[in-house]
């Protein structure tokens, strides 16, 4: 039997034992049902054994699936302490904290605010700010490309981070100014609800959901007129009649340029902005100090 077994081929195989489903395990490690399946299917050539049964509802595991499933675990946890410690000592030799994020904060000036907090206690550090798109709801946190990022919730795999609020929002709906709706000081969801809607990439997962507000469509599945994957294509979507979207109100003033207007919308959860990062890496002291920079910065702001 070979041993030489990948890393991802344990985080496929311990993620599906833990979910029992190949479906929901692949919208959670972001792969495709097919691929996952595959990739299962390989490693149990490799090892020789099933370690699971394929069942119509779901997957079991075999007695086999059950004795490495341990032992995966500790492979994976090694393996992320490890990386951790290894990314302290890169990170403390070049003092540099990278800040992630897919639109700017804004918000009345609370970047700079943040930024003058943390570089008056941490002047010797480097703050890079990274932009990334719409694709990765986690702004470079998964892929550790990001020390810290101000994301939305809610995050995929929201277990894996900590965060600190920075505001809560409600949700307005955006839509071109000829819009029928748009002649309403204020819009139903219902009245929404049918309408086209422009939609988060499919990797965005619960975001995409949570921006489609799939919780308050009591089960009725969206229409979906596009898919965006940034400011600027929302715009000219919106302009094209392409079709609505909720926006969270401090990024309204990014798309109601001409021809684009927002409305409240009753009957919508506020949306929540955080700063967020890795739980391993919330001890590092640099993640500390900005996150505490940011709660002081946003202290005020919050309702």
């Amino acid at each position: 039997m070979s041993t030489d077994v990948h890393l991802r081929d344990l985080r496929y195989f311990v993620t599906v034992a833990e979910e029992l489903h190949f479906t929901r395990a692949a919208e959670r490690l972001y792969v495709s049902q097919p691929a996952l399946s595959k990739q299962v299917r390989a490693l149990e050539r490799q090892l020789g054994v099933e370690l699971f049964r394929r069942e119509p509802r779901g997957v079991t595991l075999t007695e086999a699936g059950t004795a490495l499933l341990p032992h995966a675990r500790r492979v994976l946890a090694a393996w992320a302490e490890g990386a951790a410690a290894v990314e302290a000592v890169r990170s403390a030799q070049r003092s540099t904290l990278v800040v992630g994020m897919s639109t700017s904060p804004g918000r009345g000036g609370l970047l700079p605010a943040i930024r003058s907090r943390f570089t008056a206690a941490h002047p010797e550090v480097v703050v890079r700010l990274r932009q990334v798109g719409w694709e990765d709801p986690t702004a470079g946190l998964a892929d550790g490309e990001a020390d810290v990022a101000f994301v939305w919730l809610p995050l995929p795999d929201a277990g894996r981070y900590g965060w600190t609020a920075v505001a809560e929002e409600p949700r307005l709906v955006a839509l071109p100014d000829t819009h029928p709706l748009a002649e309403h000081a204020e819009v139903d969801f219902a009245d929404l609800a049918d309408e086209p809607f422009l939609a988060l990439p499919p990797s965005a997962g619960p975001l995409r959901d949570f921006w489609l507000a799939l919780d308050e469509r009591a089960g009725r599945l969206p229409r979906i007129g596009a898919e965006i994957a940034g400011t600027e294509e929302t715009y000219e979507a919106l302009v094209a009649g392409l079709g609505v979207c909720l926006v969270a109100s401090g990024n309204a003033p990014l798309i109601t340029l001409g021809g684009v207007t927002t409305r409240p919308v009753r009957g919508l959860s506020p949306s929540r902005y955080v700063l967020a990062w890795r739980r391993e890496a919330g001890g590092r002291a640099l993640v500390r100090g900005y996150a505490e920079a940011c709660r002081k910065a946003a202290g005020g702001r919050l309702p």
